[in-house]
């Protein structure tokens, strides 16, 4: 995969249906500026777990990413409940993904059950990741592209009605940003804020996507800095952008009620089927999470197997290079989640899913935990700063293709065919001996995995 995929795979974890359909309600409960400022913080946290993140990934560019830096750096205990808290945030999204795809399908074909669009997506998205990794990508570029084109338009759209370009409920006029601060900076309080910190947290989750596809892009030491730096800047316009919009146009107190804000927006500016419209871009956004889930899910679990802490079996490799078993878990644990939702939805589901958004946080924090360890040896071996292997900005260091014993060298081309990016995996035997050497063994420093 190469930084446009990387980018498109980011942004496929994180614009999802809470962007389209949760934002308005974050602004009831916030304020205009108070949403803003939530989303700001929330950006900021963003950035820096990202900043974290580059550094170890282009570091250790492994498959399976950050539960691998928990298990070196905080114990191999940490690094398994980190990747099977992941794995459970994905295979429960996957259900309720699956059945929101459905129930939109539903809206527009009533005489089709849902539960046959529910199948029809589920096989739709296990064949774009079983296929190969290059398709997966391609399909999720699709799909986060027309999220990204609908956000910009709306953006534009709704700029264009701000400033008088274009008629707003009937009337062309200079609205202005009055209703951001008419009733006040914060109308419910400064604690408001606070009180939303955790659902913009959650609403910014999938950006640590960039750090599982680390063992399966080209050139991690200049792809992954481009991608984060390119992903986060983005992102904050897109949500704060949309966010502004929507609190410039609709009253902050009826932002959200009724129906989605874009629909909202769209609708009083005049464009035709706007609901239709927005229900193709959330059917866009549903399934892109769905395939961003899939692989990440797919991609813990390969991981455990592969150290050992999980059956092997599951770290077995299909002849496109995927992990079929792995990935056939996965779904399963989606559909158990879709199953929960339809029949334990009050009691099971809803436990799955609180647990599911706080493990987000408990990711990030796990991030910078392994960050700051990681800085500490680094240090501890009379290494310098300087040295250290990134190109992030904020994070002291060059861009030397020497990265000493973290970085599995690239594999001549013998042993890794052109046709596909290999999979990077840690040595489990040689892993200790490198940092006590300064150089890595012959395992370390071309073992892949397909």
């Amino acid at each position: 995969m190469n930084r446009r995929h990387l980018m498109m795979i980011s942004f496929g974890g994180v614009i999802g249906t809470g962007l389209f359909l949760s934002t308005g309600n974050t602004i009831h409960q916030a304020g205009p500026l108070g949403t803003v400022l939530a989303y700001s913080i929330g950006a900021v946290i963003v950035y820096l777990v990202m900043l974290c993140l580059g550094e170890l990934s282009v570091a250790m560019p492994f498959t399976g990413a950050f539960h691998v830096y928990a298990r070196q750096y905080l114990g191999p205990a940490t690094g398994f409940v980190t990747a099977i808290l992941y794995w459970l945030t994905w295979t429960v999204a996957l259900g309720s993904e699956f059945t929101g795809a459905a129930m939109i399908m539903y809206g527009w074909f009533p005489g089709v059950p849902v539960w046959v669009w529910a199948a029809t997506f589920i096989v739709l998205v296990l064949v774009l990741n079983m296929v190969s990794v290059k398709v997966f990508a391609e399909a999720e570029t699709v799909l986060s592209g027309i999220k990204v084109a609908a956000i910009i338009a709306f953006i534009a759209l709704g700029t264009a009605a701000i400033v008088g370009l274009l008629p707003y409920e009937g009337h062309r006029s200079f609205l202005g940003l009055t209703n951001l601060y008419r009733d006040g900076l914060f109308p419910n309080g400064f604690g408001a804020v606070f009180t939303t910190i955790l659902a913009v947290n959650f609403a910014f989750s999938g950006t640590e996507l960039i750090g599982i596809t680390a063992g399966e892009v080209e050139d991690p030491g200049t792809t992954i800095p481009r991608a984060i730096r390119a992903t986060l800047a983005r992102l904050a316009i897109f949500f704060i952008g949309s966010i502004i919009v929507i609190a410039a146009l609709i009253p902050w107190e009826k932002a959200g009620v009724e129906e989605s804000p874009f629909v909202t927006v769209l609708s009083r500016i005049g464009v035709p089927y706007a609901g239709d419209l927005m229900n193709m871009v959330i059917l866009a956004a549903i399934l892109s999470a769905a395939n961003s889930g899939l692989y990440a899910s797919t991609r813990m679990l390969w991981s455990l197997a592969n150290e050992g802490t999980l059956p092997t079996v599951l770290a077995r490799t299909n002849r496109y290079g995927v992990p079929a078993l792995a990935m056939g878990l996965s779904m399963v644990g989606g559909l158990a989640s879709l199953l929960t939702s339809a029949y334990a939805a009050s009691t099971v589901y809803l436990v799955l899913v609180s647990v599911s958004g706080l493990a987000v946080v408990l990711v990030w924090a796990v991030i910078a935990a392994c960050h700051l360890s990681f800085r500490r040896r680094w240090l501890a071996e009379d290494r310098s700063l300087e040295d250290c292997p990134t190109g992030l900005p904020g994070i002291r260091g060059s861009r030397s293709p020497h990265w000493d014993c973290r970085q599995p060298r690239a594999c001549s081309s013998s042993s890794t065919p052109s046709s596909a990016a290999a999979w990077r995996s840690p040595p489990s035997s040689s892993w200790s001996a490198t940092w006590a050497t300064g150089e890595p063994t012959a395992a370390s420093a071309c073992d892949t995995r397909r």
